[in-house]
């Protein structure tokens, strides 16, 4: 079996339709949300990723076969006054779990990470999501808190 994790490129069709098709497999999943990905964002995604400095993904193959990605985007924080990566989209293509490809995945984020010189490496994650919370705390990941009195930071929205 051989395993390999490289960065997609945007300008390349074949990379693009990989990391098209693997987000909406995860979108398609209970922990993706259930439901297929919008015409609109299948047509509009790939440009808009590719305008936004600093973002990128990355593509994990089993034996040349699409098997999970991760969407990245660097922020900043501004209490170390350094620039951050959050794993936006972060999946295993189900057929694919149990070979530890989270972690090759995460290697890989950290490696970037640290190339560019980033504080941490931030993600969100559901609650119900035992298998990712797994992997996740395996890899070094913990709960966001300043001071354990005011608890673990929450992950909110208000859709638009």
């Amino acid at each position: 079996m051989n395993i390999n994790i490289r960065l997609a490129n945007y300008a390349d069709a074949s990379d693009a339709n990989i990391i098209l098709d693997q987000l909406n497999a995860y979108a398609q999943d209970p922990m993706g949300g259930g439901s297929p990905l919008k015409e609109e964002v299948r047509e509009n995604l790939i440009s808009s990723l590719h305008k936004i400095p600093g973002a990128f993904s990355l593509i994990a193959f089993v034996d040349n076969e699409p098997a999970g990605f991760a969407n990245c985007f660097q922020g900043f924080s501004t209490f170390k006054c350094k620039p951050l990566i959050n794993i936006h989209d972060f999946a295993v293509l189900e057929r694919f779990r149990g070979m530890k490809l989270s972690q090759r995945l995460l290697e890989k984020v950290e490696d970037i990470a640290r190339e560019r010189g980033c504080c941490k490496v931030t993600l969100e994650v559901l609650a119900g999501n035992t298998a990712a919370k797994k992997a996740y705390l395996n890899f070094g990941f913990s709960d966001y808190e300043l001071d354990p009195a005011s608890g673990s930071a929450l992950f909110w929205e208000k859709p638009l």
